[in-house]
Order: C-alpha cells, then sequence, then structure tokens
C-alpha cells in the first residue's frame, strides 16, 4: 500500500477543519497509508526581519527534510497548478518510485518553505493563484489526493 505523507508546519486548530481532515483520513485508510505529521513552526516577532523570517524557513526547511520520503511535493504559490486527473498520474507515478512509492507533501508557515525544500521537490504545486489559509489548504490537498485515488480506481466521485 502506497505511503502518502504530509508535513506541515502549525496545528489544524478550528474544530471544523478537523472534523474534515479526520474524514478524509478514514476515505483514504481504503487506498493509502496516509501520514499527517504536524511540525512547529519557528516562533517569530510580530513583526520580523527578512532575516528573521530567512532564518526560520531554514530551521523548518531543515526539519521536514529530515522526514521527507519518496516523490516530493512542494505545496506553494509560484507552483504548477494541476487539474486533478494529472495530480492522479503524478501520485500513479510515484508508486513505482522509490521508498515504496512514498510521496511527501510539504505544507510550509504562513512564510512559505525554504528554498532547500523547493529545491528537493520534484514538483512544486499551486492549488490557485488565490491564497488560502493553510488549515484550509490542507483540507483542499486532503480531498484532492481522495479524488486522485477515486479517478485511478475509477470510481464516479470525479465526474
Amino acid at each position: 500500500m502506497q505511503t502518502i505523507q504530509i508535513l506541515a508546519l502549525g496545528k489544524c486548530k478550528e474544530s471544523y477543519l478537523r472534523e474534515a481532515c479526520r474524514e478524509y483520513e478514514k476515505r483514504l485508510s481504503r487506498f493509502c497509508q496516509l501520514q499527517i505529521v504536524e511540525l512547529e513552526p519557528v516562533s517569530l516577532p510580530q513583526d520580523p526581519s527578512d532575516r528573521e523570517i530567512a532564518q526560520a524557513l531554514e530551521k523548518e526547511g531543515a526539519e521536514l527534510l529530515k522526514r521527507a520520503r519518496g516523490f516530493c511535493v512542494a505545496m506553494c504559490i509560484e507552483g504548477k497548478q494541476l487539474d486533478s486527473p494529472a495530480l492522479a498520474a503524478k501520485i500513479a507515478d510515484a508508486a513505482c518510485g522509490v521508498d515504496n512509492g512514498a510521496v511527501t507533501f510539504f505544507i510550509g508557515s504562513s512564510y512559505g518553505l525554504a528554498s532547500a525544500v523547493k529545491q528537493r521537490a520534484q514538483l512544486r504545486l499551486s492549488m490557485s493563484a488565490m491564497t488560502f489559509p493553510h488549515q484550509l489548504a490542507r483540507v483542499m490537498l486532503l480531498e484532492q489526493i481522495y479524488r486522485s485515488y477515486q479517478i485511478l480506481n475509477g470510481t464516479k466521485y470525479h465526474k
């Protein structure tokens, strides 16, 4: 069974979003071994300098990279936008790859991801040109992963 790992900086705090995540975790359990790892973002002052932000991103990036496995996807606004069938194809292609087909998705902190994390990723993926709260982006990502498996299994979920 393929392993899908989501490495996220920050916790999903809102109960309705945690509930949505749990629903997709339950649905995905039929298709993959899902691991969601929440890492603590580096604490920054109210109005951090560019240098402080860069140092925080570097420290956060090192923690993300320690846990990276298989085909890595950096979720970032400057990434490529894919439709659902194309994401499904990436997940299917990764299933034949290293680490028994593991896929790691990186979700950064409010300041994004370190350049080292983006460089490690084989795919930089953007959900939209719009900006979403990280917690909502996690739910959206889980839904798209679930949709990918539905596409790969030929169900009617994706129309």
